[in-house]
């Protein structure tokens, strides 16, 4: 671990989480919620996203944790398109990418995630997929008379882009989440005209929209690193080879 760094996090990572917390904490405690669940599933994603930005699987086991809980919160306000989607795919998908992040480090003994170029075709299949997906959940959301239908079938789509697109190990994953955290916080915004309590959800995506950005921001630099590490162990292989 570089001195710089605590628990993974360098210095601006490190003042991000605890801006993320502080933001949190203060909205919650001001607001007058004592939804203690509200607080806690805040605290664990924006921890979450923290570490999944840097590549880190710890991240994607918190994303499994705060998908759970997340959940239970959706179906205490009956969004039932949250809950399923959170619940049935996020947390599932989420599963499936801690694995495959384990098993696919950057560098040995390093805990980094190794960063995967997406094809064309693999955009392709993408979007199929979640076309399908989408229409299935929709039709579900419809028949349980789910509030806020339109915005919640828009959560179903980019949640399972953004999930699927962590599993792939790709840099675009954080623009899906960001797109889905502008779609939550619209969603939250209904929720609380009704219940002043769920104010802290709409702070709590706010956040995240922001931590996603960074995400964003540093897959992006991961990837040109990995890629330009890459070329070189190639270039130094051939001159080894040739002497």
């Amino acid at each position: 671990m570089k001195r710089k760094e605590f628990l993974g996090l360098n210095i601006f990572e490190g003042a991000l989480w605890l801006s993320s917390v502080t933001v949190i904490l203060s909205t919650f405690l001001l607001g007058g919620s004592s939804d203690i669940i509200v607080l806690v599933a805040s605290l664990i994603g924006a921890t979450a996203l923290i570490y999944v930005a840097k590549g880190l699987p710890v991240g994607q086991i918190l994303t499994v944790v705060f998908a759970l809980v997340y959940g239970y919160i959706s179906l205490k306000f009956h969004y039932y398109g949250e809950m399923i989607t959170y619940l049935g795919m996020t947390s599932p998908i989420a599963v499936a990418a801690t694995v495959s992040w384990f098993r696919n480090p950057y560098e040995a003994g390093r805990g980094e995630v190794k960063v995967r170029p997406m094809r064309r075709r693999d955009w392709g299949v993408l979007i199929l997929l979640t076309a399908v997906t989408t229409a299935f959940f929709g039709l579900i959301l419809a028949w349980l008379s789910t509030p806020n239908l339109f915005w919640s079938t828009v959560s179903v789509a980019t949640s399972f882009l953004a999930s699927a697109l962590t599993l792939l190990r790709s840099p675009y994953y954080a623009l899906a989440y960001g797109a889905n955290d502008v779609v939550l916080i619209i969603l939250w915004i209904f929720a609380s005209m009704e219940n002043s309590g769920y104010i802290p959800m709409i702070i709590c995506f706010v956040i995240f929209l922001i931590n996603d950005c960074y995400g964003f921001i540093h897959w992006s630099k991961m990837s040109r690193e990995q890629r330009i590490n890459h070329k070189d162990e190639k270039m130094f292989e051939k001159t080894e080879t040739n002497s």
